[in-house]
């Protein structure tokens, strides 16, 4: 079902997709089949949507990245993005160019993924989660609430990330220039667990199957299987 009251421009569209009513899908995007598009959603060019995902109203796919002339480092990225099979992007999601988003995840309301990112399948980037610049997720990762994930960050396979938690990736207090080598965000080995309003600061390494605790903070590399806790974190027991 194809509302006469939406806009769309491409041909390339699925069988049994239903766009609804004022939603816009631009010329050249692809649209897979059994898709859903709910009202006031905008699809731009370059966009594919693999079979069976829905997008709920409002949502925003293809955004461009702006640096306005503020930013420290240089923007870039390719006009395209890629969501994968039975997908579901929740109300006023803003996914910009140049991302990939696996089969079978789920975004959020409000959630927001820039550019470079890539995000594995069967995923959960909950509600209004920011994703920054460059960021690597793995399968089966589940980031909660209201969680920041900074530029420059690794999370691998089967991760949980809880509420609150905060990572950075530039700890410098004079320095405002943006040097790769210097800005680099937490990694975080498979299966580990972030407790909520956790803060992770730049460059640690989270060991695979580790804990953090909740609120703790994170300044220096933490071993696999163990469990760390306070501020600055440490390693309480193995686990």
């Amino acid at each position: 079902m194809l509302n006469s009251f939406a806009r769309i421009e491409t041909d390339q569209i699925g069988e049994n997709t239903a766009v609804h009513e004022f939603a816009v899908i631009r010329k050249g995007a692809k649209i897979g089949s059994h898709v859903i598009i709910h009202p006031f959603v905008v699809i731009e060019e370059g966009v594919s949507i693999g079979d069976g995902t829905e997008i709920f109203p409002c949502s925003y796919i293809g955004k461009i990245p702006k640096g306005a002339g503020a930013t420290a480092r240089d923007i870039s990225y390719s006009p395209k993005i890629v969501i994968g099979k039975n997908c579901a992007i929740g109300p006023h999601a803003v996914i910009f160019y140049d991302v990939e988003i696996g089969d079978n995840t789920l975004l959020g309301d409000g959630a927001s993924i820039r550019e470079l990112a890539r995000i594995g399948h069967h995923c959960i980037i909950s509600r209004y989660v920011t994703i920054n610049y460059n960021v690597r997720i793995g399968n089966h990762t589940r980031i909660m609430d209201m969680t920041h994930i900074t530029g420059n960050c690794q999370i691998g396979d089967n991760v949980f990330i809880s509420i609150h938690v905060s990572t950075v990736n530039d700890n410098a207090v004079v320095a405002r220039e943006y040097e790769v080598e210097r800005i680099q965000g937490p990694k975080i080995g498979h299966n580990a667990t972030i407790g909520a309003g956790a803060i992770l600061l730049p460059s640690v390494n989270i060991g695979e199957s580790s804990f953090v605790g909740s609120g703790a903070i994170v300044t220096k590399d933490v071993p696999p299987h163990v469990l760390v806790l306070g501020v600055p974190a440490k390693v309480i027991k193995a686990i």
